[in-house]
């Protein structure tokens, strides 16, 4: 008995479409790994669900392996380019083609977790983008909060401050009456300490001051 053909084509029943889609990914998992282990091979394998989830499986790490996988690339894509300028022109366009596609579906996705474009999405979908939204909402709030309390602080820091200012301003004209009293007493008797100087110049026979003179 012959295994029966199913045809390749998008499965619209939501659950069969899951079970198949959990099956296929163990059963990819699997050959990768006996690839890897058979033929000591280096083997990396990505899958997004169609709700966006990561799944992976790597016989080494799945970043290395990418990392090598676009090193490869851009020495190859140099090399061709020194050597066949109108491969390069294609190269690039066709590099360009991919960053619009993904831009064009970065942009889709902004668009739903604003709350638009949401009329092809099936039910496991929505609940997805509702977990997604959800957990922006509580980053966006615990952001929110911690910059909140950090101007608490910083203002209760200037308060401060401006509290050891005030005190330090009124402590300074109590000390005012103190110094004018002492300048004060300094400079009782001008007249005096200018007879002083006048009776020692003449004690030691020396001119008079201008100031005598004019006197």
């Amino acid at each position: 008995m012959t295994r029966k053909k199913i045809q390749i084509k998008r499965i619209d029943d939501t659950a069969a479409r899951q079970v198949t889609f959990s099956k296929r990914r163990r059963g990819l998992f699997k050959k990768a790994h006996e690839l890897s282990v058979l033929c000591d091979a280096e083997v990396a394998v990505v899958v997004f669900s169609a709700t966006g989830k990561l799944f992976e499986h790597s016989s080494t790490s799945t970043e290395q392996v990418i990392e090598r996988r676009s090193q490869l690339s851009e020495k190859g894509f140099h090399r061709l380019a020194t050597t066949n300028p109108s491969l390069q022109h294609q190269l690039e366009s066709s590099r360009y083609d991919l960053l619009g596609k993904d831009l064009a579906e970065k942009t889709h996705q902004l668009r739903q977790l604003r709350g638009e474009e949401l009329r092809g999405l099936d039910y496991e979908e929505l609940i997805h983008l509702e977990k997604l939204v959800q957990g922006g909402l509580s980053r966006v709030a615990e952001t929110k909060d911690e910059r909140f309390f950090k101007e608490i602080n910083s203002l209760k820091m200037k308060e401060a401050e401006l509290a050891e200012e005030n005190q330090r301003l009124k402590q300074q004209p109590e000390n005012v009456p103190h110094r004018i009293q002492a300048h004060a007493g300094s400079s009782e008797n001008p007249r005096q300490d200018h007879n002083n100087s006048f009776d020692i110049s003449l004690r030691l026979g020396l001119p008079y001051p201008n100031s005598a003179l004019k006197g």
